[in-house]
This record gives structure tokens, C-alpha cells and sequence, in this order.
């Protein structure tokens, strides 16, 4: 229970990443801000059904927006005070080449993977973990973002598409701005950046793992331990990183 009394954000918990991080670090004690624009009934059973004394919070609505972040954040306060460790984990992906990618879809992927993590980056720092001096951000990114999208094996139908590397690239920077920003006051920035996922955004999409040197699709629950080792005090030492969990897709 090394996360007693802490309390934690997590966006996208109604599923997938979000649903399985929130799980883990509820385990560990922390109280649960469920975000997310769709119910997360099923992650709060989940939470509940296996920590009955857990303490939960559900927030519904659209990250993208300005207001909802701040209510949101509002409400986590009220119901739990300090507020230790945020998880920027929403996310949409759209699979379209830079030719047919529309205006909408790069708005759709750049607001939900970047704005909002912004957002709530600027709502829970300020000033909830700069007046405690205190804090624990992870941002899941991608490889995508790192070496400009996963080739999945359905041809060009299956690559993550323009919009989601280039927002992924960017939470990778915002991460390690944020760190050098908030290091000195004890607030650690760090990026967990998946591979091929076993979650609702490559649902359908069939990927070729033959060449990992795991040769499997990753679980939310393999990215809930990275997502858990920056939340921890004893991570205070680490920041500013990108842990690459993606079965030995990718190495350097």
C-alpha cells in the first residue's frame, strides 16, 4: 500500500491503459478520479469488486474542454484534498495517410493526446502540486511518437497515421519540458510509450509481432506496471524519461 492517502487522476479510465492503471495503483492505496467521456462502471467494479474500502471518483465529460478539466480537478480536490499523481493516458488514433487525413481527424487526434494533457498538466500542477511540493505525472505516449508510427500487418490501412505520431512526439517534448520545469520542486514528469496494445485503438488491427524479441501484443496490465513505477515515491529520483514497453519492438 505504498500509495496510502496519495490520490490519483486517471484519464481514459473507462478502459483499456486507463481502466488497468487505475486499478493498479488502487491496489497501492491511492483513491481513484476516474476521467473519462464515457461510464466506467466496469472500472470501478473492477477497482471495488477487488478493494472494497477503495475510494472512487467518477468525472465524465469531454478532456478537450477548458472548463470540464477544471471542474473535473475541482471536484478531485474537493473530494480528497492533495492531489499526488496524474495520468494522461486518453487517447484517439486515427489510421489514414497524410494525403486523406482530414482536417477533423488531425484536430480530433492533436486536442485529445496533447491539448488535453496540457490541460489537466496545467489544472493539477498549479497549484495543487506546487503548493505541496509534491507530484507524480506520467503521460503515456508512444513509440509512434518516437519513431513515427507502428506498422501494423494490414499494409497501409494499419499504420498509425500522421496526426497520432506527431501528437505522440509531442507529449514526449511536453514531458521532458515539464520535468526540467518542475524538478526543482520535487514533481517528477515522465512517459510511458506503448507498442502494439492489446486495447480499443488497435482492436481489429492485425499487427505482426514476429520480429520482438517478446513476439506477443502488449496488455494494458504490462503498461499499468510502468505506469505504477513513475507513480511511486521511490521514483523521485527519475524524470523526464520515456519507457519504451513494447516487447522489444524497438531498442536505443
Amino acid at each position: 500500500m505504498k500509495l496510502k492517502g496519495q490520490t490519483a487522476i486517471i484519464t481514459g479510465a473507462a478502459s483499456g491503459i486507463g481502466a488497468e492503471s487505475a486499478v493498479r495503483l488502487a491496489r497501492e492505496g491511492a483513491n481513484t478520479v476516474l476521467i473519462d467521456l464515457n461510464p466506467c462502471a466496469n472500472t470501478i467494479d473492477s477497482i471495488q469488486g477487488e478493494i472494497p474500502e477503495a475510494n472512487v471518483l467518477e468525472c465524465l465529460g469531454d478532456i478537450r474542454d477548458p472548463e470540464f478539466v477544471k471542474a473535473a480537478v475541482g471536484r478531485a480536490s474537493d473530494s480528497f484534498g492533495e492531489l499526488h499523481i496524474l495520468v494522461n493516458n486518453a487517447g484517439t488514433c486515427g489510421r489514414l495517410g497524410i494525403d486523406t487525413t482530414t482536417l477533423e481527424l488531425w484536430d480530433r487526434d492533436m486536442d485529445t493526446n496533447v491539448k488535453a494533457a496540457f490541460l489537466f498538466m496545467q489544472a493539477v500542477v498549479y497549484p495543487h502540486m506546487v503548493e505541496q511540493k509534491y507530484g507524480r505525472i506520467i503521460n503515456i505516449s508512444s513509440v509512434s511518437g518516437i519513431n513515427g508510427g507502428v506498422t501494423s500487418g494490414d499494409g497501409a490501412n494499419g499504420r498509425s497515421g500522421p496526426a497520432y505520431a506527431a501528437s505522440k512526439g509531442a507529449v514526449i517534448a511536453l514531458t521532458k519540458w515539464a520535468a526540467k520545469e518542475l524538478g526543482p520542486l520535487n514533481i517528477t514528469c515522465n512517459s510511458v510509450a506503448p507498442g502494439a496494445t492489446e486495447t480499443g485503438i488497435t482492436s481489429g488491427v492485425p499487427y505482426d509481432v514476429s520480429g520482438q524479441a517478446i513476439k506477443r501484443m502488449g496488455t494494458p496490465a504490462d503498461i499499468a506496471e510502468a505506469v505504477l513505477y513513475f507513480a511511486l515515491p521511490e521514483s523521485g529520483y527519475t524524470t523526464g524519461q520515456v519507457l519504451k514497453v513494447d516487447g522489444g519492438y524497438s531498442f536505443g
